[in-house]
């Protein structure tokens, strides 16, 4: 077998990292945040733009951690691509977010919709013309810890539970708030949407479809959404102490049962809530008598699942707003995103403050990799399986983790890519894209 010699050089700079340079431009010159990071005084010290422009640079390579800053400071693409002019430590960048967690927050959620706006991202609606706006509560599992605001989830571990807000069918996010383990989804839903709406009538004007689990269906909610112009809502039913039987007994008086497999019947109901105009309950019952397998029951199981929408019948029918609903299930691949494609599963600091902080950039560092990921769809990007929408995954590997060499001559910065590149057509069109004037 053949062995190879190794060598490394003292004066060339080479990077595995060559998609830095997309997220430098990203920052620098479609976000106002070089200057509204000025509003955060300090008197000395590290500005402010170098510690955001070092960890969203991070957070893009999938490295959460502080400590990861470490091998950045010493790299001189990272500092040249992110236009970092001062370096800071780990233990600078921790103790600079948590002083100004507070501050820095807002900056960056309104930095994270100027930048779709600004490259003109697509919001692509669903069939019936409507733009879906999906909001759900997510788990992420920080037990064994002692960090603030970690308590016990749903899902049975100790961590933390954000929400996050994904609009359009390309599933850009306006916001992932974080939120203590044990809060209910609920709890403080409506000045969440608050904030959440006008962000996404900002991106675009087509009427939103606002879609939800059944830990949103109140009355608060639903008064709240009917008031506002071209929002309509879709949200799972939740049966509380609903009678199985008695949903059963309508379905037999109006003759709508469909027999589903042997064993096995189901009818969809619809009804107008009496006292909300413009408001319809859909009910799908169930009545099994027997297993997949066959095995008969003792006594028939009857179960329900609801959902309840101010969308007209004109608008969608029945089986469309069930096909509407489960289509909402998309989201919870963008949670998985979130907590394995950047790594933010366990989050890197003891003080919630900061850790909310780490989730707006991490909102920002999403919306800057999904916008990269459109091009990878096109005929120039690298063979993949056909699909309509990459994962952030997939992003880094094709364009974040190109390895580039960088080169200073004449007074310029050249990076120079391998002559077998598989991703370079697609980093050139989006380089020169960014870098344009306007």
């Amino acid at each position: 077998m053949r062995t190879f010699t190794l060598q490394q050089s003292k004066t060339e700079v080479y990077t595995p990292h060559g998609g830095l340079a997309l997220v430098g431009h990203c920052l620098n010159r479609h976000t106002s945040l070089p200057q509204t990071a000025r509003t955060v005084v300090k008197r000395h010290g590290i500005p402010n733009i170098d510690l955001i422009r070092t960890y969203l640079g991070l957070i893009t390579l999938g490295k959460s951690d502080f400590e990861a800053v470490e091998s950045a400071r010493t790299d001189p693409f990272f500092k040249s691509a992110m236009g970092i002019k001062q370096s800071p430590s780990s233990a600078r960048l921790r103790q600079r977010f948590d002083e100004d967690a507070q501050a820095l927050t807002p900056l960056l959620e309104d930095a994270s919709c100027e930048f779709l706006t600004s490259v003109e991202a697509p919001v692509s609606p669903l069939k019936m013309g409507h733009v879906a706006l999906d909001m759900d509560v997510f788990p992420m599992d920080n037990s064994q810890t002692s960090k603030e605001g970690v308590s016990y989830t749903y899902k049975g571990h100790d961590g933390y539970a954000p929400i996050a807000a994904y609009l359009g069918q390309e599933g850009w996010c306006l916001g992932c708030e974080l939120r203590p383990g044990s809060q209910h989804a609920n709890n403080g839903f409506l000045e969440t949407l608050k904030r959440v709406l006008p962000r996404a009538r900002s991106l675009t004007g087509s009427p939103i479809l606002l879609r939800l689990d059944s830990a949103h269906d109140a009355r608060d909610n639903r008064d709240f959404l009917s008031q506002q112009e071209q929002v309509d809502f879709l949200i799972k039913w939740n049966p509380r102490k609903q009678d199985p039987l008695v949903w059963a007994d309508k379905a037999q008086e109006q003759q709508v049962w469909t027999l589903g497999r042997y064993g096995k019947m189901e009818a969809v109901l619809s009804e107008e809530l009496p006292d909300e105009p413009g408001i319809r309950r859909i009910v799908k019952v169930t009545v099994r008598t027997s297993d997949a397998q066959g095995q008969l029951y003792l006594e028939p199981d009857v179960s329900l699942e609801g959902w309840v929408t101010s969308l007209p019948v004109s608008v969608a029918s029945n089986q469309q707003v069930i096909d509407l609903y489960c289509d909402h299930a998309t989201s919870e691949q963008f949670h998985s995103e979130f907590k394995t494609d950047l790594d933010l599963e366990r989050l890197p600091s003891g003080k919630f403050a900061t850790n909310n902080l780490v989730m707006t950039f991490a909102t920002l560092g999403y919306n800057v990799l999904r916008w990269m990921g459109l091009r990878l769809t096109g005929p120039d990007a690298p063979v993949r399986h056909p699909a309509k929408r990459r994962r952030l995954r997939t992003v880094m590997q094709e364009l974040m983790y190109m390895a580039c060499r960088l080169i200073h001559s004449s007074r310029q910065r050249f990076l120079r890519f391998g002559r077998h590149c598989p991703g370079f057509a697609v980093y050139r069109d989006l380089y020169r894209g960014l870098a344009s004037p306007g």
